[in-house]
């Protein structure tokens, strides 16, 4: 018999450290502690991997999504609360966000992102695909598969509210007018700066 490390347990099993961590707390798999470090009987690994089957653990990882940054908080439990009803798995942590599914950089979908690179969320769960995001699912979809994660969409191929859309055009057309501007202010400076220096040169 071998005690083994954490993480050389979890490789055996073929599931995260957390997962094996978790399953250690709920005293599913004994564990012998050597200092301050958990070990894990080879015999006991084993026995594991045949009652699991095989079959990687179901961590979930629930995202939900509203475009307003205040109130729909009703939109955002009705979510949270469908897929916690139809859940098949252990729910890891709700992901929430108050944005534009035309964003890119969302708090709560990083943070998912992240969750799904490290292991800790083995299956991504919406309501719809446009929770997710409005356009670019099939690459988030293939991004989620190179680390070993799946999306499960509840009803799929049913877009958000006119209202909704109408907030994400918002956002498109102020996202542009603001790099538009910015582009200008750029070129304005640049104009500024060559007629400065054309009159410094004029008045030597």
């Amino acid at each position: 018999m071998e005690l083994l490390r954490l993480a050389k347990a979890a490789r055996r099993l073929g599931v995260h450290p957390v997962t094996l961590r978790l399953w250690a707390d709920a005293g599913k798999i004994p564990v012998t502690w050597v200092g301050r470090e958990r070990r894990f009987s080879s015999v006991d690994v084993e026995a594991m991997k045949v009652s699991t089957g095989g079959v990687r653990v179901r961590l979930e990882g629930l995202y939900v999504r509203v475009s307003g940054s205040s109130g729909q908080e009703f939109s955002l439990e009705a979510q949270e609360r469908e897929l916690r009803a139809t859940s098949a798995g252990e729910v890891v942590k709700v992901f929430r966000d108050r944005s534009s599914g035309l964003r890119e950089d969302r708090p709560g979908l990083n943070a998912l992102l992240r969750a799904v690179a490290d292991g800790s969320v083995t299956v991504v769960r919406v309501t719809h695909e446009d929770r997710l995001a409005r356009f670019g699912v099939g690459w988030l979809n293939h991004l989620l598969g190179v680390h070993g994660a799946a999306l499960e969409v509840l009803h799929p191929k049913k877009l958000g509210g006119r209202e909704e859309l109408l907030e994400d055009f918002g956002y498109l057309v102020t996202t542009f007018a603001g790099r538009l501007y910015g582009m200008r202010s750029a070129q304005n400076r640049a104009r500024l700066l060559a007629e400065s220096g054309q009159c410094q040169a004029g008045g030597r």
